[in-house]
């Protein structure tokens, strides 16, 4: 797939039941009425406290068109997927007697559009969600395939449910102010999208490792589109999840180092990148299914290279295998008493390893936090 030519704007379909569009490109705020429609009135804008100003210019470019914007500000980060949060902002639309017809729009990263998700799947049963993702995470996993949710104290996403937006506008002019830090943590979901999918991003990555970093670069551009593609081939064929089985994978597959990843960022208190928890589980369960005889040597250690050519952390410390342990356990992937893990038979070749031996587990965790 060659990128799209400079200036211009990106269509990918998600051909789901309600099929939507993941629009990608530059100065793409103007392309927001369309997909809200022409039957809402009153729309609720929600962003993190620290793009508060991107929020108002949202707020201020609905006015224009004539809707009744609201600004709901929300925390930064995980520390929005709350209950609590999520009730704030139903008082919110309560107070401005929001109806069916209405509708909520998610501004900011993965932990924004997820809350906006979850908040218009229950505020009437559902209304209309718009989603624009401002960090690399949000663009090429949390804001495409209408998983919505909200942490409790036992894990993350625990509550949630499907809900798929009416459209997502990823503009790239956002990711020149993202954080360098946090930039590269979103790269650890593009190179998922590698090693289960697509391995030209990982060829792509390899050759520019420079250029895959750079927020105003073509080959970044690149990448992003075919991460969504990715992303959108798989929900369009398994929406809900319920395609897998005891060896077909299904939407699953997208869980490629989560389960490891999820307990990491739970287990340091939320205090680590969800994209960098995720390269660490991808390098966790590389080795899992290299010591049970699924993953070639090559492979696995490609792993390594790729993230480390991104600056993507790799290893984690050496002292928390219990609690790491008892948070896979009540993850949301764990089917009754049965450990599921998403492993690679071969580059993009995804599969299932089912109840590992617990020496196992131990011995990939002992690789991956140097012990061993």
């Amino acid at each position: 797939m060659s990128p799209a030519a400079p200036g211009a704007a990106t269509s990918i379909r998600v051909e789901t039941a309600q099929p939507y569009d993941v629009i990608v490109g530059q100065g793409l705020l103007d392309r927001l009425p369309e997909l809200l429609g022409s039957g809402a009135r009153r729309v609720a804008v929600i962003h993190p406290e620290r793009l508060q100003t991107v929020g108002d210019a949202v707020r201020a470019g609905l006015a224009t068109h004539g809707f009744e914007a609201h600004s709901l500000r929300v925390p930064d980060a995980e520390a929005a997927k709350t209950a609590e949060v999520a009730a704030y902002c139903w008082a919110a639309l309560g107070h401005a007697r929001f109806t069916r017809s209405d509708a909520v729009v998610g501004v900011g990263g993965g932990a924004t559009t997820d809350l906006a998700g979850f908040v218009a799947a229950t505020w009437l049963r559902g209304v209309r969600v718009v989603l624009l993702p401002t960090t690399l995470l949000g663009m090429v996993d949390a804001a495409v395939g209408g998983k919505t949710g909200v942490n409790t104290a036992e894990g993350k996403n625990l509550v949630g449910c499907f809900h798929e937006p009416t459209g997502v506008l990823c503009d790239l002019t956002a990711l020149a102010t993202l954080p360098s830090p946090d930039l590269v943590a979103g790269m650890g979901e593009v190179v998922k999208c590698g090693f289960v999918a697509d391995p030209v991003i990982l060829t792509l990555v390899e050759a520019d490792p420079d250029a895959a970093r750079d927020p105003r670069s073509e080959l970044l551009r690149e990448l992003v589109e075919r991460s969504v593609r990715v992303k959108a081939t798989v929900v369009a064929a398994d929406l809900h999840e319920t395609a897998a089985g005891a060896t077909a994978v299904g939407r699953e597959v997208l869980n490629y180092g989560h389960t490891f990843g999820h307990a990491l960022e739970r287990v340091e208190g939320y205090a680590v990148r969800h994209g960098d928890a995720v390269a660490v589980g991808m390098v966790y369960v590389a080795e899992l299914a290299r010591m049970a005889g699924r993953l070639d040597e090559d492979t696995a250690a490609r792993h390594r290279r790729v993230l480390a050519l991104l600056g993507l952390p790799t290893t984690c410390r050496s002292d928390a295998w219990p609690q790491l342990l008892d948070a896979m356990a009540v993850d949301k992937k764990i089917r009754g008493d049965r450990w599921r893990f998403v492993v690679l038979d071969g580059l993009a070749r995804p599969g299932l390893l089912t109840d590992p031996d617990p020496e196992l587990l131990a011995a990939a965790y002992g690789i991956v936090s140097g012990r061993t």
